[in-house]
């Protein structure tokens, strides 16, 4: 196999751990694999540079400084894996055979950033690249970096591009939990996760992979994550499943809308439950729910829309903090993914404003971290595909 192993900062956070990596990295060589590995910086490194960045700095400077960590790390690789027999060699900015190069606008340079990945799977046999995450260099030779989450980036990055058959990345976590073990007892590891499924948790708080990273993995690209104790590059952990595509899907058939307005449905605990519930006794789907300061908002299929409204009239006559229910139909919804989507600064105003401009109302916009759903009028979906096609070609 060909793999790219990432070693996070917390598995490079001391001699022990570093030479737990290298032990890692040696049994996978020695077992006839390919390995390229993508380091992080020793521990807190990164934090405590930038925290001891007390004075004024340019971009420049502040991303030479801030290298250092990972510096370091991939020295104190290459020096493990010596010592192991492995025949290793540190890349970092600066270097011949340096793969990352970013343009003028700080973003990755795709096709150069291939040529020089290829190049280094070419001379992957017998030889382990430690690769320093993180960083990247521009067309003049300038040290640039790949923001927060960036070693997990040029991780998964590299493992496409050098066409490896799977990247791991070794943290301080059994893989993605079923909660936060520190929060919840009984937290067990998850085999398996969709990548849509881990860049929603990811960009609600769970630190397993940068999400950022996951928007570089496809279909032929494995990932999994493991805990830097397992000591095995080849197995355990969680496996990341998929890839995620940027879709503009509109829903083929129309919608209902059902409101069920109250006073103070906000500070009412489990209202939501209680009402969805009642729909969920007849076996009615929800396709979305919407709720506001005094309201709770439905959508369900149209050909059953009668009968959400009798249901929920039912919970409104005999709940004091309800007040009334409303149908209106028919209504379209409109979908946007993609998996650069919440990286785009403003882009749920580039896609509103546009439909607004051409005279459209919007009955209503649901967003979740990696998905915009924009609801009109029935007679006024197909301009308003058109136009949101529009900004995404």
């Amino acid at each position: 196999m060909r793999v790219v192993a990432k070693f996070g900062g917390t598995s490079l956070g001391s001699g022990d751990r570093i030479e737990r990596a290298a032990d890692s990295v040696a049994s996978a060589v020695a077992a006839g694999h390919e390995i390229a590995v993508v380091a992080s910086a020793m521990g807190s490194t990164t934090d405590e540079l930038l925290d001891d960045i007390t004075f004024e700095t340019d971009d420049a400077d502040r991303a030479e400084i801030v290298s250092m960590g990972e510096r370091t790390s991939v020295r104190m690789l290459k020096a493990a894996l010596s010592v192991r027999d492995v025949d290793a060699v540190f890349l970092e900015p600066g270097h011949p055979d340096w793969p990352v190069v970013t343009d003028e606008r700080g973003e990755v340079d795709v096709a150069e950033t291939k040529r020089r990945a290829r190049k280094i799977a070419a001379r992957l046999d017998g030889v382990v690249p430690i690769i320093t995450g993180f960083l990247a260099e521009d067309h003049e030779g300038n040290v640039t970096t790949l923001g927060r989450g960036g070693s997990d980036t040029t991780a998964v990055m590299l493992g496409n591009y050098m066409d490896a058959d799977e990247v791991v990345i070794v943290t301080d976590v059994e893989g993605v939990m079923t909660g936060d073990p520190r929060v919840v007892e009984g937290a067990r590891n998850v085999g398996q996760i969709t990548v849509d499924e881990l860049r929603n948790l990811s960009f609600r708080g769970a630190e397993v992979v940068a999400p950022s990273a996951l928007s570089y993995k496809d279909e032929g690209l494995d990932v999994r994550v493991v805990h830097y104790q397992h000591g095995d590059l080849l197995r355990g952990g969680t496996r990341i499943e998929g890839e995620f595509e940027s879709l503009i899907d509109m829903r083929e058939e129309p919608l209902a809308c059902l409101t069920i307005a109250g006073r103070a449905i906000r500070n009412r605990p489990g209202i939501l439950s209680e009402l969805s519930n009642a729909l969920r006794a007849e076996e009615i789907n929800i396709d979305a729910v919407a709720s506001g300061m005094d309201s709770v908002t439905f959508y369900v299929d149209v050909d059953v829309a009668e009968t959400a409204e009798a249901l929920l009239h039912e919970s409104v006559v005999t709940d004091e903090a309800l007040s009334s229910v409303t149908v209106a139909d028919p209504i379209a919804v409109i979908r946007v993914t993609g998996g650069e989507l919440p990286n785009q600064s403003g882009v749920i105003q580039e896609i509103i404003a546009p439909i607004a401009d051409a005279g459209i109302n919007i009955i209503d916009l649901i967003t979740s971290a990696t998905s915009v759903a924009v609801f009109v009028d029935w007679d006024d979906r197909e301009e308003a595909l058109e136009i949101v096609q529009g900004r995404f070609d």
